[in-house]
């Protein structure tokens, strides 16, 4: 693999140093410390042109389709929400002012266009928060549920209700009908924390077409049944690069705790590494789910020092990962807590495209570009490996 300064990466790029640092932070320019200066990075010559051509304006139909797949156009039209100008919208509303007041049940019947519903109280467990129970009680109803093709909507939605109810019983467990928010912040015996709870599961209830939704929605246009979808949706939150990405900001904030901010993120750009707490592609000026979450309290003083250096040295803003792990910091919630409020609350979001897919009627089938071997013309002999 070759490597370009920092100068000669510009140069192609045609950008500033804060871009360049952004695009390392984002993992999508490849960095190394440089064996003849310490302070200095090298940066994967491969990752630079491709960014530097995706720019160039001259692209095959090909390449730009698939690069759409990756932070591109929208790829299917949808009602429930959209980001626009840097702003949040549930169906045409401003997510950040519909969280100051709304729970994640209205934000459900707003999000799936139905009256007011109740969530199902758990009768008889008396326990913690609990992706795996959810995991669990998920699968065992995928082998239960009647698929989603020729049912109405009406009936979809009572569904979505219930599975709803199925997850909050393993996420949110208690044996009262409280809202989703109060039960949370009682299982984790924290009332203080209730009112941030609310609105960061309303902010996260829809992103629009987001990996974990369009895993959703692939689901569902299959037919499969609606909590199929919801586990479907569930299973790629996991990954470390979507829900996941939280344990990064706590693994940055032990080394500024170590280090300080500015050490910590010099290190992580010399590694090649990654910073989730910074950025998002579809807020290039700043993340208002974080903006709106953490106007509610005031930052630890080492996440408060990785938000100022961090904006000085990437030129990026703090993200809903990084407000997430703060704002379990500030009330000590369990280590899982990002993830189980963001399982929670976009479960929400799953089941709103999942039965917006059914009424569309499409099946999602995208192609395949392929860059294998050369295709063997028809009826020519392939040479097996045991007759060579």
């Amino acid at each position: 693999m070759s490597w370009l300064t920092a100068e000669q990466a510009l140069e192609k790029l045609g950008t500033k140093p804060q871009t360049l640092y952004a695009n390392v932070s984002r993992g999508r320019i490849r960095a190394k410390p440089d064996v003849t200066d310490p302070r200095r990075s090298l940066y994967s010559a491969a990752d630079v042109m491709r960014l530097a051509e995706r720019h160039a304006g001259r692209r095959k139909t090909e390449v730009v389709a698939a690069d759409a797949i990756q932070w591109g156009d929208p790829v299917l039209p949808s009602a429930i929400s959209t980001i626009r100008d840097g702003r949040l919208y549930y169906r045409g509303r401003d997510a950040a002012a519909w969280a100051e007041q709304a729970t994640l049940e209205e934000t459900a019947s707003f999000l799936w266009n139905c009256l007011p519903i109740t969530i199902a109280a758990d009768a008889d467990l008396d326990t913690s928060p609990s992706l795996e129970r959810a995991f669990v009680a998920l699968a065992q109803r995928v082998t239960r549920d009647l698929p989603t093709l020729g049912r109405s909507s009406k009936v979809l939605i009572a569904e979505a209700q219930s599975i709803l109810s199925t997850v909050a019983a393993a996420l949110a467990p208690d044996t009262t009908a409280s809202p989703l928010h109060l039960r949370l912040a009682t299982s984790w015996r924290r009332p203080e924390a209730a009112d941030c709870i609310r609105r960061s599961l309303v902010l996260l209830a829809d992103h629009e077409l987001n990996a974990s939704t369009f895993a959703a929605r692939v689901a569902a246009s299959s037919g499969a049944t609606l909590s199929a979808t919801a586990l479907s949706g569930l299973s790629t939150l996991t990954g470390p690069l979507h829900g996941g990405a939280w344990r990064g900001v706590v693994s940055l904030i032990e080394d500024v705790d170590a280090a300080g901010a500015d050490a910590a993120i010099r290190q992580a750009l010399a590694q090649g590494r990654a910073l989730p707490a910074f950025g998002h592609p579809l807020y290039p000026d700043g993340d208002v789910r974080a903006t709106a979450l953490m106007s509610q309290f005031s930052l630890p003083s080492s996440y408060a020092e990785l938000a100022t250096v961090g904006q000085e040295m990437i030129g990026e803003y703090v993200n809903i990962d990084f407000a997430l792990a703060a704002m379990s910091a500030v009330f000590d919630l369990p280590h899982d807590a990002p993830l189980v409020i963001f399982a929670l609350a976009r479960s929400v979001g799953w089941l709103a495209h999942a039965i917006e897919q059914v009424e569309s009627g499409h099946l999602i089938r995208p192609r395949a570009r392929y860059v294998g071997p050369p295709v063997e013309a028809p009826g020519k002999q392939t040479t097996t490996p045991e007759s060579r």
